[in-house]
């Protein structure tokens, strides 16, 4: 079915929900379509945290798009083998996610569902020490442990949620 249709671009999110993720699904696309652009919508606030991104691609912030315009001038750019990264301003702090590792990610995901440390234990099937060391060097890499009078776990699901909408609440299935 693919080869019948030679595609010119391929927008896709990094998180589809399920595997293929989007970073997979542009290298098998690449690989049938070489000349293929690659866009990716995401409301990641960084391409920093996936260096496996195919080279020439580009990549848009969700949040920094104020019309479609943007997104259809990020299209051209890419086309024209022009590849652009919108993101957020480095100061706001959707950008502070992007310095985040995988797990640390995934840790701030379980944290803005609101699971305790003891139920991301379970989850991860991670030691309580592994799953507390996260959580801390998380929030030390978003800047939520300078101040006493902010609780760093409510800041820390309050930032994601910003940035990626809300996760599904711990008492769902997962």
């Amino acid at each position: 079915m693919f080869a019948a249709v030679d595609p010119d671009v391929l927008v896709t999110d990094i998180d589809l929900g399920t595997r293929p993720n989007g970073v997979e699904l542009s290298h098998v696309v690449k690989s049938l379509s070489p000349g293929c652009a690659i866009v990716f919508l995401t409301n990641y606030p960084s391409e920093a945290p996936f260096s496996e991104l195919p080279a020439g691609s580009t990549f848009v912030n969700k949040s920094s798009l104020d019309s479609v315009d943007g997104l259809i001038s990020a299209v051209n750019s890419t086309l024209v083998e022009l590849p652009v990264t919108v993101t957020p301003p480095v100061e706001s702090g959707a950008a502070k996610l992007g310095a985040l590792t995988r797990v640390q990610l995934d840790i701030l995901r379980l944290i803005a569902g609101g699971w305790s440390n003891a139920e991301i234990v379970k989850q991860r099937g991670s030691s309580m020490r592994s799953v507390e060391k996260a959580v801390s060097r998380t929030f030390e890499a978003l800047g939520l442990n300078r101040n006493p009078d902010v609780n760093p776990r409510v800041a820390a699901a309050t930032l994601y949620s910003r940035a990626f909408g809300l996760p599904a609440p711990a008492d769902s299935d997962q």
